[in-house]
């Protein structure tokens, strides 16, 4: 298994070996995540890749904002959180994504809220990876 270690520092690698594409298994190497796989829309009783993707972008936006809050000197509650929603789309024959991130700050005044997630967004690494690649829209609720 080839690595790449370009970055000068590279603080995490995920490693997941995956059989079977979307109706298959991952799992990692520690064995943290031992998952099976099934297609969108059918009976299988495993997660998708999307589910696996909104769930990681909601839980990294999260920590994101959090750092965003403790440079912008703003308290967030325990109650802050992030639905995300990512669809799996075909057009002319092609696959795409596109994504909703709806961010709850309960208790915290929209402005200062708002500079939450902006500045969320502009650090979070999947925003980065999304960014000019995939369609994304982030509510405020």
């Amino acid at each position: 298994m080839a690595t790449s270690t370009s970055p000068q520092n590279v603080l995490y690698t995920a490693n997941v070996h995956t059989t079977g594409g979307r109706n298959g298994h991952s799992r990692s190497d520690d064995g943290r995540l031992d998952i099976a796989l099934s297609s969108p829309g059918t009976a299988g009783a495993g997660t998708n890749p999307e589910q696996l993707f909104a769930a990681g972008w909601s839980a990294c936006f999260e920590g994101a904002m959090q750092l965003a809050a403790r440079r912008l000197k703003i308290n967030l509650p325990d109650t802050v959180a992030v639905d995300a929603q990512v669809d799996l789309c075909l057009e002319d024959g092609n696959y795409f994504l596109q994504a909703r991130l709806n961010v709850s700050v309960p208790g915290v005044d929209r402005e200062s809220a708002q500079a939450v997630v902006d500045a969320a967004h502009q650090t979070c690494p999947y925003s980065k990876l999304s960014r000019n690649n995939i369609h994304v829209e982030i509510t405020l609720a």
